[in-house]
């Protein structure tokens, strides 16, 4: 992400001072990365990203996919786990991040989602974190999706435009 950022500033092709980034699942993960390693985000929206690997592997339903991509278990080589979750350079975050995650995800437990936003509360980093009640891992209804979008576009609005209010904290 950040090499491509990089080529495409130096073709003159993007303004550097408002990008924001976003994703879902892969991207909800690298989105939630970015939000604790980087500095260059106006705004970042995390979508059922995993915020910590050693809590993902404990809690998804896709266990085998963790120690195949990490190449290990977390007690096993638990450097990897450490190296490789966002949750790890928590004390780095600056970014506003919003959160959003279904409620019955089992790909990607809640409790990734909780772990973030607690840990960016507790920096006192803006942050939203959006529960779509009834949903597992994708948005799949068009009124849901409609709303997630819509809070994508009220986050960005607010903090890579500076327009509109500031989103309501979550409850």
């Amino acid at each position: 992400v950040l090499s491509g950022i990089s080529f495409l500033d130096k073709k003159g092709l993007i303004d550097t001072t408002r990008m924001g980034c976003m994703g879902w699942s892969q991207g909800g993960y690298i989105s939630a990365f970015l939000t604790t390693n980087t500095h260059c985000f106006k705004a970042i929206s995390v979508g059922a990203g995993i915020s910590d690997w050693a809590t993902y592997y404990v809690s998804t339903d896709i266990t085998p996919f963790t120690p195949q991509y990490l190449k290990g278990t977390p007690w096993s080589d638990p450097d990897i786990y450490k190296k490789t979750s966002p949750i790890t350079n928590i004390n780095h975050a600056s970014t506003p991040t919003l959160i959003q995650h279904g409620e019955l995800d089992k790909r990607v437990p809640i409790e990734d989602a909780f772990e973030l936003y607690r840990a960016l509360q507790d920096r006192r980093i803006p942050s939203k974190l959006i529960v779509y009640k009834g949903f597992g891992h994708g948005i799949t209804k068009p009124k849901e999706r409609l709303a997630a979008i819509w809070h994508n576009w009220q986050w960005f609005n607010h903090y890579v435009f500076g327009e509109g209010e500031e989103p309501m904290p979550a409850d």
